[in-house]
């Protein structure tokens, strides 16, 4: 059986209630549920709806939910509406919290692949909204492998202060703004109620808008909804038209493992590069490439890096938001400009059953003029991916890291280790950090938190402090997609198992350098043993209910922290 492959394989699925052949109590039930005689000779297709009134990201997907219904029934599907769970990466960032979020892509896979499986479904439509229920989505639909399509809750429009765009990101700068007298309490109000005005997803190409270009660039989902507003009629008009194209893929049996391949995930990592993504695309696309029985590792990332430049100018470290990005073009005209020089493979087959050459066929060759969003090829943002893969004794499985756009390429200076997240906040709050420092932010990895938590909170007081360019930043957690600066993460192996990180001390000298893509400990390797030796394990911090498990059954970041790496027979 191929890895990661759900066990309720195509050949063990069952037809007998969508063909009539069980008379009860299956169909019994059915009945119950609104199914006529006539409805049973259709396809069984879920509807996966990650809506709650959490988050502003998943705040609008009922509706959607509701439009894809109607175009599943109207091209002659039998939709059936079952929920899954979101956690706001916003909300709960820079709290204990935190620690659930990573875990709920593995909760919101394994409930979608547990109804579709239980319930025999021939087909599965999915609708996410925030982080992690995309990959959580795409997870399940490669486990499963029943025809499948994504649907994005769609972005929030830009807040407005002072005619400068808003984003929840701006909010986290404003407290370091604050704290460092930059700005008053009113600034801060203001900006904090009117970063978010509305439904969707966080508006910068942060980790939402990354991984719905990338399913969109990838053939999972239809050309253009991956940066259309949540708000706007298009984008329900897209969720409707979703159902129509399952529907005809059930029929054709175009299933996701011939859609999510080697090369379309290169075609999701390239999109990525070129939109200057988030460095959470890196964590969760290993986790497909696993579901999929897809080989992939975290050199690949650095090889796609080194050939597609990046060509938007986006938030966090740019000036434009993912509606900017859909008024020029949106993702197609970063594909065609992409096909247009190799760096794309056009023979990929999409879920419309197009291929990506054919999708892209009317697509101007270079995005219009009169706008500098998308650049044209001759002159991009940068001329390589900035979503590096940095190695050296600190990292010896490899480390994460954005570097593009910061004006100091390399530092090496002295540790200030701390234990976790909130300590680190404090420290960064109190001005006990100066420029030519470089944070150990440790025990923050899948195990070791355990989740894994995103350091937004201490990198934007970092930026709103005045230190973005003068103070570097390593941990064995994970950044938000609104993180930029000189910022290293996913270290693995991880402090909780061992790792490098674990053995750092206050003072020591660190080098992180982006060109050479080092990430080093500076003392000797005698030292460095004789530390190893010494090093005991933490006791978990967790050691029952939903992180208890995760802590014990996670991989190594490195591997994309998947729960099921040694599950194979």
């Amino acid at each position: 059986m191929a890895l990661g492959e759900s066990q309720m394989s195509q050949n063990l699925r069952s037809k007998a209630v969508t063909q009539g052949v069980q008379r009860s109590p299956n169909r019994a039930m059915l009945r119950a549920t609104g199914f006529q005689d006539e409805d049973f000779n259709k396809p069984i297709v879920g509807i996966a709806n990650a809506y709650s009134t959490i988050t502003p990201c998943n705040m609008g997907l009922n509706d959607l939910a509701k439009r894809a219904e109607l175009g599943l029934r109207n091209a002659g599907g039998m939709p059936q509406v079952f929920g899954t769970i979101t956690v706001s990466d916003g909300i709960s960032m820079g709290t204990e919290g935190m620690k659930y979020s990573l875990v709920s892509r593995e909760v919101i896979a394994d409930s979608i692949e547990t109804a579709c499986n239980g319930e025999s479904m021939d087909g599965v439509l999915t609708i996410g909204g925030c982080d992690k229920n995309m990959p959580g989505s795409m997870i399940a639909i490669a486990r499963m492998n029943i025809p499948a399509i994504f649907v994005y809750g769609g972005t929030i429009k830009p807040g407005s202060y002072r005619e400068c765009d808003l984003t929840v990101v701006s909010a986290f700068e404003a407290v370091g703004a604050y704290k460092a007298g930059k700005i008053d309490e009113t600034e801060l109000t203001e900006i904090e109620r009117r970063a978010c005005p509305g439904a969707g997803s966080c508006g910068g190409m942060y980790t939402a808008n990354t991984m719905s270009s990338a399913f969109e660039a990838m053939g999972m989902s239809l050309p253009y909804s991956s940066t259309m507003a949540a708000e706007d009629a298009e984008k329900a008009d897209s969720a409707e038209k979703s159902g129509i194209v399952l529907v005809e893929a059930i029929k054709k049996q175009l299933l996701p493992r011939d859609i999510i391949t080697r090369k379309s995930i290169e075609n999701a990592i390239s999109v990525i590069m070129a939109v200057g993504g988030s460095t959470n695309a890196v964590l969760h696309f290993l986790a497909i490439a696993h579901a999929a029985g897809v080989e992939l590792t975290l050199d690949d990332f650095e090889t796609i890096r080194a050939r597609v430049p990046v060509l938007c100018d986006l938030k966090p470290s740019g000036r434009y938001v993912a509606t900017d990005l859909h008024r020029v073009g949106g993702i197609p005209q970063v594909m065609k400009m992409l096909l247009n020089h190799g760096l794309l493979h056009g023979d990929c087959i999409t879920i419309t059953g197009q291929t990506i050459a054919e999708v892209l066929a009317n697509v101007p060759d270079e995005p219009p003029t009169n706008q500098d969003v998308i650049r044209p090829w001759d002159n991009p943002m940068y001329k390589q991916g900035h979503l590096a893969i940095l190695k050296g004794n600190l990292a010896q499985e490899g480390a994460v890291a954005k570097i593009t756009g910061v004006k100091l390429p390399k530092i090496t200076g002295s540790a200030r280790v701390f234990e976790s997240e909130e300590e680190c906040l404090d420290a960064i709050l109190d001005d006990k950090i100066k420029p030519g420092d470089v944070i150990v932010i440790r025990y923050e990895g899948p195990k070791g938190g355990p989740g894994m938590r995103e350091m937004l909170a201490p990198t934007s007081a970092i930026i709103g402090k005045g230190l973005g360019d003068s103070v570097g930043l390593i941990t064995d957690g994970r950044f938000s997609g609104g993180t930029y600066g000189m910022v290293v993460g996913h270290v693995a192996p991880e402090a909780a198992v061992g790792g490098t990180i674990a053995l750092v001390e206050e003072g020591d000298s660190i080098t992180i350098d982006a060109h050479a893509r080092l990430l080093q400990l500076n003392i000797s390797d005698e030292e460095l043993a004789t530390r190893r030796a010494n090093w005991k394990p933490k006791p978990p911090r967790y050691r029952g209910g939903v992180l208890g498990k995760y802590a014990k059954l996670v991989s190594s970041s490195s591997l994309g922290a998947v729960t099921d790496l040694d599950l194979s027979w």
